[in-house]
């Protein structure tokens, strides 16, 4: 039979505590990672189990990923590697053709929008078969504040009701970044083009040229904008795009782990060139070394990790996050077209002037600046680059109560290999993990759902064996 699912409005109480003897799991943020973590806790589970969903938004699945209602906002990942759990691999194809969403002729290579992926999240709470005696509760609610008990650990909400659990597990997701630029002049990456009143002949200035530039420019070409576009990035680096590859077959005794950076490189340079000899390219190496991409960040020391990110990063992530095949035409013909232009180089002041922005920036590998006008620009450098400056009410009082801490680069919390979050003393918590980008600091690979829902797994067998203790 189906989960029991029950959901509670944001004025409503909590739930009553646990009758003796059953397991509690609350999961903050309703999201991809948390809707994932909470299927595979009511999967792995035989019975006695109750998990509570604590979701702000009206919809669960969604996030930043996939609330996006452009339907031209493809997946970065083909949908074959899409599924919600790695031993059932078809699962998220399968969902597509019974619920006849997939393209005319298209395969499981193909890249659906984001859009439909965020249903196919939200349609897992209903859609999957847990057996008997397990409970879903999900509440509309802020989350304000999470502590551990002598007997777990507690979530409260912003109406001052508390919710006790066994464990508490983390999963608000990615934050964006915050802008200083707070008048009209500033657009959201995550603001649909006509709510931002962007004219429609405008010069707009785009700050990052990652996967979310594409994002805009799309939104924006979309809504039969005309006017110039300008992204600006450190190296002027764009994604590249996926093709239909196989991943070039990688021993783990052969990857360097622990090498330095300098090593790393030429390792994978002599990989790819072995791949070339076999008919294969960089693609299918990068796609056969990402079972191994964690495991080779844990075995980075600190001062290689902070090469790495001062370095490599900007290259490796143009080759690993790559873009759909259809989008990569869009964004070739705006280029072509002269209407989309990439430059590398810094934005080094942005200034009010009227109607306009003024952005000065130096291009690289110059030491003069210039100075263009925009009518808007746009921030899509990404996530917040300082989590301890986070707003997020949960994450705050985690910080100010001593419960967590940035890790040393400043990427994110910092947590075990076990998900624990790791407190201002540096001990691992019993009861308080983290889940998705969160976790960042840790497994470095894990804003995809491949990583994700492997997290999620690893996890939930954590779990069952820290439940089967207390």
């Amino acid at each position: 039979m189906l989960a029991e699912i029950s959901t509670l409005k944001t004025d409503g109480k909590a739930p009553e505590p646990n009758v003796s003897g059953s397991r509690h799991v609350v999961i903050v943020g309703g999201g991809a990672s948390g809707v994932l973590l909470a299927c595979h806790l009511l999967r792995r589970f035989a019975n006695d189990i109750k998990v509570t969903l604590i979701e702000r938004n009206p919809t669960l699945g969604r996030g930043l990923a996939y609330g996006t209602a452009n339907p031209s906002h493809l997946l970065n990942v083909r949908a074959a590697n899409m599924s919600a759990f790695a031993d059932d691999p078809d699962h998220f194809w399968q969902w597509l053709l019974a619920n006849k969403l997939a393209a005319d002729g298209s395969d499981p290579f193909c890249f659906v929008s984001r859009q439909i992926y965020g249903r196919y999240i939200e349609s897992l709470l209903e859609g999957l078969t847990y057996g008997n005696n397990r409970k879903l509760d999900v509440i509309k609610a802020e989350c304000v504040a999470v502590a551990p008990t002598a007997a777990g650990a507690t979530a409260t909400l912003a109406n001052g009701s508390g919710i006790s659990a066994d464990v508490v597990v983390l999963a608000t997701g990615n934050e964006t970044a915050q802008t200083h630029l707070t008048n009209l002049l500033y657009a959201s990456p995550w603001q649909v083009p006509g709510e931002a009143s962007i004219p429609g002949d405008g010069h707009v200035v785009i700050l990052g040229a990652g996967l979310t530039m594409i994002d805009y420019v799309q939104s924006l070409l979309n809504a039969g904008h005309r006017g110039p576009i300008t992204a600006i990035s450190r190296h002027g680096l764009l994604p590249r795009s996926h093709r239909s590859v196989v991943p070039f077959p990688i021993d783990r005794a052969d990857v360097p782990f622990g090498a330095d950076i300098a090593g790393l490189v030429r390792w994978l340079r002599r990989t790819i060139r072995a791949a070339e000899q076999r008919g294969c390219g960089w693609r299918s190496v990068v796609d056969g070394l990402r079972p191994f991409t964690q495991e080779l960040w844990q075995s980075l020391s600190v001062p290689a990790r902070r090469r790495f990110l001062r370095h490599a990063r900007s290259w490796w992530d143009v080759h690993r996050h790559r873009m759909a095949p259809e989008v990569e035409a869009v964004i070739a013909d705006a280029i072509a077209s002269g209407q989309l232009t990439i430059r590398a180089g810094k934005a080094q002041s942005i200034e009010s002037s009227g109607s306009a922005a003024l952005v000065t920036f130096r291009r690289r590998g110059r030491a003069s600046t210039e100075t263009m006008s925009a009518a808007r620009i746009v921030d899509c450098t990404g996530i917040n680059p300082v989590p301890h400056n986070t707003t997020n009410p949960v994450l705050r009082s985690l910080f100010d109560n001593g419960l967590a801490r940035v890790d040393p680069l400043g990427l994110g919390l910092d947590s075990t290999s076990d998900c624990a979050l790791v407190d201002q003393s540096g001990e691992p918590s019993r009861r308080i993990f983290a889940i998705g980008p969160l976790t960042r600091a840790a497994f470095w690979e894990i804003v995809a759902i491949p990583d994700i829902r492997a997290q999620c797994h690893r996890l939930t067998v954590h779990i069952a064996a820290v439940l089967q203790d207390r």
